[in-house]
């Protein structure tokens, strides 16, 4: 089974489509870049999900959010996880994973978009108490980033000195 649509599946379970994904990442690079397209940003989280590392970061994840939706973790940990504690701070340690791949400018779009919570982050964010997506959020947060980093290098390395 190829991972990157096992990946795909995962995250719309989740109710996360690559079109919020893409979405997030039109937001961030939409003033630094020119004639960007939804499409291009689309195409840009395809190729950041083909990466294992996003991969494994992503089922790692998910599957901690739906066992801790199923209780299946003891106390303390239990409690933190459905709260989603803003000190236990591992869920953006995974999601770093991820924003690494491309550099510095991943880690603050990544610290952007945690804080602000845009699209579909904000709304995985207000599902608190309904589900656990304590890791789900920030995943996100980290492969849009990861996607606008991607942009902007590509942006930067077909940059043409004006003559």
């Amino acid at each position: 089974m190829n991972l990157k649509y096992l990946t795909i599946e995962w995250l719309q379970r989740r109710g996360v489509t690559l079109e919020d994904i893409a979405s997030l990442v039109y937001t961030v690079q939409k003033k630094y870049i020119p004639g960007l397209t939804h499409e291009y940003c689309l195409e840009s989280v395809e190729r950041v999900l083909e990466k294992r590392e996003v991969q494994n970061a992503v089922f790692t994840g998910v599957s901690l959010d739906e066992m801790a939706e199923k209780g299946l973790f003891e106390e303390p940990l239990s409690g933190m996880l459905r709260h989603d504690d803003g000190l236990y701070g591992i869920d953006e340690v995974l999601a770093l994973s991820i924003v690494n791949i491309y550099g510095s400018i991943g880690l603050t779009n990544f610290g952007y978009l945690d804080k602000v919570k845009p699209g579909i982050i904000g709304k995985i964010n207000q599902k608190k108490g309904e589900r656990v997506n304590t890791f789900l959020d920030d995943l996100v947060a980290a492969i849009a980033a990861a996607a606008a980093a991607r942009i902007a290098h590509q942006a930067r390395d077909n940059y043409q000195e004006p003559k």
